[in-house]
């Protein structure tokens, strides 16, 4: 039998609007991880289970470092998601993904340096240490669906992409921007790890629909990021991450999803490290 599919859905700066969902339940969830972002919109896209939370809060009052990426991943587990499809701003690092573009992320770098990365603390929740493989970092079916959902919708996207994540919430420095493009990344955010990490410790498939907004600072032509800059980018073509998340859902969902879930499932309970007890 099939394994049901309920998405989660987390919407990133200037992609948080409910209006996408049918039939809306506002559900408050606290978790062993604390208090998510927001409240979760549950209700249905195309006939299909989902569950929309916004990363910074609806009103964007919590900066990157600051969101409780434990708590968003896990309130979404607890109310039975078994998919996370998310939306993210980022600064283009080539000179071929433009502002506007769509990429669909499959590797990250992080560079971050305050955020907790795992459930298993030794909290009396979970017992153990999970040494989680992130290779590959993001579900590829999933990511696949998003792919030639954007194709079938005349949606020009980028199939792949490595992401450097950093700490925030400052843009990066004209040196670092052009170290991240000597390392080979195509993208920089600030808030795909820890999120990518945590769903994969729950179990969860995860992709990321990721939109350029900027040249970030690299190039020579004194067009720098700016938050203005940014948000008129996202705004101007925000349409076209909603039309791919409302037109690759009911496509995710009419796939069997239970050995990849399974898989999942077995990848988590393989890197768990139980204590010993002498």
């Amino acid at each position: 039998m099939a394994s049901k599919v309920k998405i989660g859905i987390i919407g990133g700066s200037g992609l948080d609007d409910s209006q996408i969902i049918e039939n809306r339940t506002e559900r408050v969830v606290n978790t062993h991880f604390g208090i998510p972002s927001d409240v979760l919109i549950e209700g249905k896209i195309a006939g299909v289970d989902c569950v929309l939370l916004a990363r910074h809060g609806r009103n964007h009052s919590i900066m990157p470092s600051n969101v409780n990426y434990r708590a968003n991943i896990w309130a979404l587990k607890t109310l039975g998601c078994t998919h996370v499809i998310v939306s993210t701003a980022t600064g283009s690092l080539k000179e071929e993904i433009h502002p506007g573009d769509i990429v669909i992320p499959d590797n990250f770098i992080d560079r971050t340096t305050k955020r907790v990365q795992t459930f298993y603390d030794g909290n009396e929740l979970l017992s153990g240490v999970c040494h989680i493989p992130m290779e590959p970092a993001f579900c590829n079916r999933t990511r696949d669906v998003l792919i030639e959902t954007a194709r079938g919708i005349g949606l020009g996207v980028h199939e792949k992409g490595t992401v450097v994540t950093i700490e925030g919430p400052r843009f990066s420095s004209k040196a670092e921007s052009n170290l991240f493009r000597q390392w080979g990344a195509d993208l920089v955010n600030m808030t795909l790890v820890p999120e990518v990490v945590l769903a994969k410790e729950a179990g969860l498939c995860y992709a990321a629909i990721a939109m350029a907004t900027d040249y970030d600072c690299w190039r020579e032509t004194g067009e720098d990021v700016n938050v203005a800059d940014v948000l008129a980018t996202f705004k101007k073509n925000v349409t076209k991450v909603t039309d791919l998340i409302i037109n690759a859902i009911p496509k995710v969902a009419a796939l069997d999803w239970s050995d990849t879930i399974e898989e999942l499932g077995k990848t988590v309970n393989t890197s768990i490290m139980l204590p010993h007890s002498n």
